[in-house]
């Protein structure tokens, strides 16, 4: 009987799974410049807040739904781009989103969830700027939003964010100053998805 259960459960959640594609684009910073000194070691505390720019994401998705709830595990490429005052920052890296979700009015859907993220480069355009690599290339963030599905095409309106600091560490040239940048993701993403 548990067997049947299992088996049956299994059927119909390969029944109710789609695959699909999905890109667009997201609107947000990463975290706060600090310098921290000059080369001569003197101490010159400044912090800047960047300005959010536009990027973009695109990937994969599942999706498998039993009685309204569903999980929907994604696979995405993401650049996030700010601006600071003398440079650009640019943030490269591959999300994991592994949302659940809840149909609650015919098309519309609400989902909230953890994503992972490693990133993949980060770099300065501009001003003179040297940046290492971050501290951690894996963090964990969340991203919650609202979504609605029309046939095989959705539309996905989320707020991205993280649990923790992930500092980058740098040279700018032309002030002879350290600095540290947060490069901690706080965006809102826009995306499509088509079901294939």
């Amino acid at each position: 009987m548990l067997l049947a259960f299992i088996f049956a459960g299994l059927n119909l959640s390969a029944q109710n799974a789609s695959f699909g594609i999905k890109g667009g684009l997201n609107y947000g910073a990463t975290g706060e410049y600090e310098s921290v000194g000059d080369a001569s070691g003197d101490f010159m505390a400044s912090f800047e807040d960047g300005e959010s720019k536009t990027g973009f994401h695109a990937g994969l998705f599942a999706q498998f739904e039993l009685l309204g709830i569903f999980i929907q595990p994604e696979l995405l490429y993401t650049q996030l781009n700010t601006e600071y005052s003398t440079f650009d920052y640019k943030l490269s890296k591959i999300d994991a989103p592994v949302l659940v979700g809840l149909n609650i009015l015919g098309p519309l859907n609400i989902k909230a969830g953890p994503s992972f993220q490693y990133i993949l480069d980060n770099k300065a355009e501009g001003g003179g700027i040297q940046i290492e690599d971050v501290e951690n290339d894996i963090t964990v963030g969340y991203q919650l939003g609202a979504g609605l599905n029309l046939g095989r095409l959705g539309f996905d309106l989320r707020y991205e964010g993280a649990f923790s600091e992930n500092t980058a560490f740098g040279l700018n040239e032309t002030a002879a100053e350290e600095f540290t940048l947060d490069s901690r993701p706080s965006q809102w993403i826009l995306s499509v998805s088509y079901a294939l």
